[in-house]
């Protein structure tokens, strides 16, 4: 069965980032240490509220206000938050080339409004997609179920004619008991020959 649409994760595979450098910049925005930083982010849940859509950027931000105890710009802190990627260079050909043959793009991430806009302004990777799926517009973050079946309802095909490539594994298990073509990103001339053993042509 040829392929006819390709699901992309974004966060590892499109762009590279960095937990690390997320809390650390919180941390100078909000005058606090990392390790408090990274306990209030992601310990205790937060990032993964706001990328679930559980709640707006308005109320990540009110809470970091009253756990500090002190005024924080919303646009410093939404930019401590989103100014942790770096593009991965190496998948644009590809990218370029699955688009000009003809293939739907669709990415297919766990992410939040604020990361998305800073991706948009910043690189122009998402640009070649045809449709996006979201965890914080689906209200379900991968591998649950739900993300997947909305990616499917966007795909235009049978889940036996799209591919999904993605870093983590879970995410690729759970794809694959949906049917989906669903291979571990690890580098692009890995992902490369995935295509091509699944018969996608990639011409320069």
């Amino acid at each position: 069965m040829a392929i006819r649409t390709c699901f992309f994760d974004m966060g590892n595979v499109l762009v590279y980032f960095s937990h690390d450098r997320m809390c650390e910049n919180i941390a100078r925005v909000c005058d606090w240490d990392t390790e408090t930083t990274r306990r209030f982010l992601l310990d205790d849940g937060r990032q993964w509220k706001l990328e679930r859509g559980e709640i707006t950027e308005e109320q990540f931000h009110s809470e970091f206000e009253a756990a500090t105890g002190r005024a924080i710009s919303i646009d410093e802190l939404k930019h401590a938050a989103a100014d942790i990627f770096w593009l991965n260079e190496s998948i644009l050909p590809v990218l370029r080339m699955l688009s000009d043959s003809g293939m739907r793009l669709i990415l297919l991430s766990n992410t939040s409004v604020t990361h998305l806009r800073f991706i948009e302004a910043h690189f122009d990777v998402l640009g070649f997609m045809h449709d996006r799926v979201t965890s914080w517009e689906v209200g379900a973050l991968k591998p649950e179920p739900e993300i997947f079946e909305a990616a499917l309802a966007r795909a235009q095909c049978s889940p036996g004619e799209c591919f999904y490539t993605d870093d983590i594994q879970a995410y690729i298990d759970q794809a694959t008991t949906m049917g989906i073509n669903a291979r571990l990103y690890t580098d692009t001339p890995n992902l490369i020959q995935d295509l091509t053993n699944l018969g996608v042509t990639l011409d320069s």
